[in-house]
């Protein structure tokens, strides 16, 4: 059930109108460098209008020009260049999508296969930590160029034990500090009955700590200053939780769930993933299996609005553009999914706006 920001509940619900733009995938011009066909994948935006009794609105979904990722992941605004950072994790591949020129760069992180994250490091503007397996590297990257190159290792987590061998970082976010909080997970196998993940925060200087244990995969972080608290998923909780959070320490205490993605069988149950929140304290949860973010009152746990997709893995989001208040959204093609699966894509008309995202203090 959707509610109104008054908290009372919509019953009526969404007119969807589908603009295709593209109908079906279709071969382009070759590209003047190369010999090679370009095939261009189906492209769908989506305009969603919501009514109810005293309220209406109307928000838009578009997709960016050959933004896509077969597991596109970790999306990271930076507001000095006006760029969207995001990962494509199974391939090591890093993105760059300028909003000016409305264009996506992609980079093959040299000698690398994953990419879990990526977020620029302060006082730098080519160089971005990146979860990479085990390890926290920092790529050295102009935004352009189609190979960017390692140039060190920060640290790495879960060595001298078999159990880790195939863990690798998932998501990973700063505080409004530029305090690292990343977290591990188990790629091959099941994460739900393997839990080996681990939620690591690293601080300037070099300080590394197990923040959480017994993570299933972790995946969404998010903080509120004027509340004092954090917000963090497993996705194998199926939940999203609150900690009180000291700002002048790094310190998350006093865990309590906020969202529950239950269903009443566990076969239906929602797969929470990525994360970001809004000026107003709103959080937006992606889910994996849902074609769906919520928009949800963390005070109240009431879904205050659903921002529907025309694909089913949704993967994580975070608020961009001149005024902070585009959404952008990754997305997923894993296990088979069909075109336009994997796009990335913009969603204007929330009357919502984020916070900047903080670059990594190192």
């Amino acid at each position: 059930m959707l509610r109104l920001p008054s908290g009372k509940p919509i019953f009526l619900a969404f007119c969807f109108v589908w603009c295709l733009m593209a109908v079906g995938t279709h071969v382009a011009a070759a590209d003047e460098n190369h010999d090679e066909m370009v095939v261009e994948k189906v492209v769908v935006s989506l305009e969603v209008h919501v009514n109810a009794d005293n309220f209406s609105m109307s928000y838009k979904v578009e997709p960016l020009p050959n933004s896509h990722a077969e597991l596109g992941e970790g999306p990271h605004w930076d507001v000095d260049r006006q760029s969207l950072y995001y990962v494509d994790i199974h391939v090591g591949k890093i993105y760059r999508y300028d909003y000016n020129e409305n264009k996506v760069y992609k980079a093959q992180i040299e000698n690398e296969t994953l990419a879990g994250f990526i977020i620029p490091i302060e006082g730098t503007t080519d160089e971005f930590a990146v979860g990479a397996g085990r390890r926290v590297i920092v790529v050295s990257w102009d935004g352009v160029s189609p190979v960017a190159k390692v140039k060190k290792t920060l640290f790495e987590v879960q060595q001298g034990d078999d159990r880790f061998n195939d863990n690798r970082f998932n998501d990973g976010k700063c505080d409004p500090q530029g305090r690292l909080f990343a977290g591990t997970m188990k790629y091959v196998g099941d994460e739900f009955e393997h839990r080996y993940g681990e939620l690591y925060k690293y601080e300037k200087g070099g300080k590394v700590e197990v923040v959480k244990s017994d993570v299933g995969i972790s995946n969404g972080l998010a903080w509120n200053e004027k509340t004092k608290k954090f917000y963090y998923i497993d996705t194998t909780d199926y939940e999203v939780k609150e900690y009180d959070y000291d700002f002048a320490t790094g310190k998350a205490t006093n865990p309590k769930v906020v969202f529950n993605l239950r269903k009443n069988s566990p076969k239906d149950h929602l797969l929470p993933d990525g994360m970001t929140i809004d000026t107003d304290g709103n959080i937006y949860v992606a889910t994996f299996n849902g074609h769906t973010i919520y928009k949800v009152d963390p005070k109240t746990g009431n879904v205050l609005l659903e921002i529907k997709f025309p694909c089913k893995q949704i993967t994580s989001a975070a608020f961009g553009g001149p005024n902070l208040d585009i959404l952008y959204v990754t997305t997923s093609s894993r296990f088979g999914e069909p075109d336009p699966a994997g796009t990335t894509y913009k969603v204007t008309g929330l009357g919502a706006k984020g916070l900047p995202m903080a670059k990594m203090q190192v």
